[in-house]
């Protein structure tokens, strides 16, 4: 197999302190199992950007592009930087300017005691979302008029293409058929949304005829809301836009433990040799920052999703393992329920994943 570089970009915040056990665990699982991966650390974030004003390169997204298979992310986002342009430069150029139009948030736990739900295990808590990451209202279209009189308007549009809907829906119902799951849920509001959510659920209903083994069931978003917290074992793969797969992934994340747990990969789904983003999904945190209390696990969780989607299969299951035996013993940071900081919950899992 030829090298695999891995853009590592650690991020504002809490996102250097878990990035850099992230790093730790890859360097270790590479010289354990020889695996053919070089490392790409490079400087952006606020730090950066406060240095010398730089957000997110041409040159540096083009390398990225062309030579690397993977970045894996921090956090971003800094008070120092109250308009957050270094952030949105870098997240949006690469979830945006990658086409990562599939982002992938699995909601599984991994202890029963971290379910909040009163009567419910692990088993219940297994589902994967499929967020549609390059349009709706995030695009950002839209402007202000009279802005800061009594009578200012401000407008973001949500932004809907068949192209776009069409194979995040299909991504996620490929996914269920490589997964032998047996369900896929639609979220949408289009009892109120008539025009951009109908595009939604007659696409849905259109490409659930191509996977007749598969039940193809249509919710509105609030009502999956509800339902997420009544029975979330029902579900197995949740598809929705954008927006809505940002609040519900939340949601989801107070489920699995917190978002000191919550994993992330975003994807080309339709061409798997393009660029791939992966990223812990609980923000830069910065009264956090410094204080070796911030969770690794969902840093080490998002690698495991990396090293699957390389080609290196088995070890993803062998990080979920050494996490699993870390909580059930208790040696993992305080958000889930142990005595540990950053430091030496990422030693212990990294110490169990190599004996493994």
């Amino acid at each position: 197999m030829s090298t695999k570089k891995i853009a590592i970009v650690g991020g504002d915040g809490i996102g250097p302190e878990v990035t850099r056990q992230a790093r730790r665990l890859l360097e270790r699982l590479r010289e354990l199992k020889r695996l053919p991966l070089e490392l790409w650390e490079l400087d952006l974030g606020a730090d950066r950007y406060l240095r010398d004003g730089t957000t997110f390169p041409k040159e540096t997204s083009e390398q990225i592009r062309t030579e690397c298979a993977a970045v894996l992310l921090g956090a971003m986002g800094d008070p120092r930087v109250p308009g957050l342009e270094h952030a949105r430069d870098i997240l949006f150029g690469m979830r945006f300017g990658y086409d990562l139009y599939a982002n992938i948030r699995p909601i599984k736990v991994l202890a029963d005691r971290l379910v909040p739900l009163k009567g419910r295990s692990s088993k219940d808590v297994d589902f994967v979302v499929f967020r549609e990451n390059t349009e709706g209202v995030y695009v950002n279209f839209g402007g202000q008029f009279k802005k800061g009189t009594p009578d200012e308007i401000g407008i973001n549009e949500d932004v809907n293409t068949r192209k776009g809907v069409e194979r995040i829906i299909r991504a996620a119902f490929e996914w269920a058929k490589q997964k032998n799951k047996k369900r896929v849920c639609m979220a949408d509001k289009s009892n109120a949304m008539s025009l951009a959510h109908e595009l939604w659920l007659r696409t849905f209903r259109e490409v659930a005829k191509e996977y007749p083994a598969i039940e193809a069931r249509h919710v509105y978003v609030d009502a999956l809301c509800l339902y997420m917290i009544q029975d979330p074992s029902q579900f197995d793969v949740i598809v929705t836009n954008n927006l809505f797969g940002d609040i519900v992934t939340d949601l989801g994340a107070a489920l699995q433990g917190g978002l000191g747990m919550a994993a992330s990969a975003n994807i080309h789904a339709s061409d798997r040799t393009r660029v791939a983003m992966f990223e812990p999904v609980h923000g830069s945190a910065p009264p956090l920052a410094g204080k070796d209390l911030a969770n690794p696990f969902a840093a080490f969780l998002s690698v495991g999703m990396m090293l699957t989607h390389l080609g290196f299969e088995g070890l993803e299951a062998a990080i979920e393992a050494g996490i699993v035996e870390a909580l059930d013993a208790g040696k993992c940071t305080k958000d889930v329920g142990g005595e540990f900081g950053t430091i030496a919950a990422a030693d212990w899992v990294i110490d169990r994943v190599a004996r493994a």
